[in-house]
């Protein structure tokens, strides 16, 4: 059933004033389940209420509202009605999470930090990102912050050791939610299903097709 946008504007009617990007996106969601929402109102949200600094790494957020806290947040990578940039929370129940995401120690991060050069270290297909911490990003906007990213997804090892720099890597927040859980950057395994679900609807029905000619009706 298609959510209802109860915004048609785009504008928000409400401040949101939550310490943290995270608390103020849980808020807004809260305040509209079931009602479809744009990319550009969670932006609006979770601008800095005192700074007014648009955080680079909302995207990151956004994912762990997901994977986290259990929230089912859909996209047109989920529903059919949604088109892109469109978010809906299908329900305020949460679902049963993996368990509390581990981070690594401050010594191993400012390890981590010094063998990236302070820079994201997502490499894929010979490209290296290479964005350094402060810095605007020309494609996602705002200003990078690095932050953790389990080698292997945490979907995969929720138990990572918070000491061994070998399992993390500094990332941006765009490269954080681009790799989500689709690649196991320990052992350069794809995580299929999750590869899948992120396609758009035109290749979900191509991939359909070929598996319905593969394995037969």
């Amino acid at each position: 059933m298609a959510g209802i946008n109860p915004y048609p504007d785009g504008a928000i009617e409400k401040e949101y004033n939550q310490r943290s990007i995270k608390k103020r996106l849980e808020a807004f969601f809260l305040d509209n389940v079931g009602r479809v929402v744009t990319r550009q109102m969670i932006i609006d949200v979770s601008i800095d209420p005192i700074t007014k600094i648009q955080p680079e790494n909302w995207h990151q957020r956004l994912s762990e509202l997901r994977t986290d806290d259990g929230y089912t947040i859909l996209s047109n990578r989920d529903r059919a009605y949604l088109t892109v940039q469109q978010y809906v929370l299908e329900s305020s129940e949460k679902r049963e999470t993996a368990g509390k995401r581990v981070l690594p120690t401050k010594a191993a991060w400012h390890k981590v930090i010094e063998r990236s050069g302070n820079r994201c270290e997502w490499a894929d297909g010979g490209y290296v990102c290479g964005l350094q911490h402060g810095d605007l990003d020309p494609v996602g906007g705002g200003t990078v912050k690095l932050t953790p990213d389990h080698m292997q997804p945490h979907s995969v090892n929720p138990n990572a050791d918070p000491s061994d720099i070998t399992q993390w890597q500094a990332l941006c927040g765009r490269h954080q939610v681009i790799k989500k859980n689709f690649w196991d950057s320990s052992s350069g395994k794809i995580n299929t299903l999750a590869v899948m679900q992120a396609l758009p609807q035109i290749e979900k029905l191509i991939a359909y097709s070929f598996l319905k000619e593969y394995f037969g009706d």
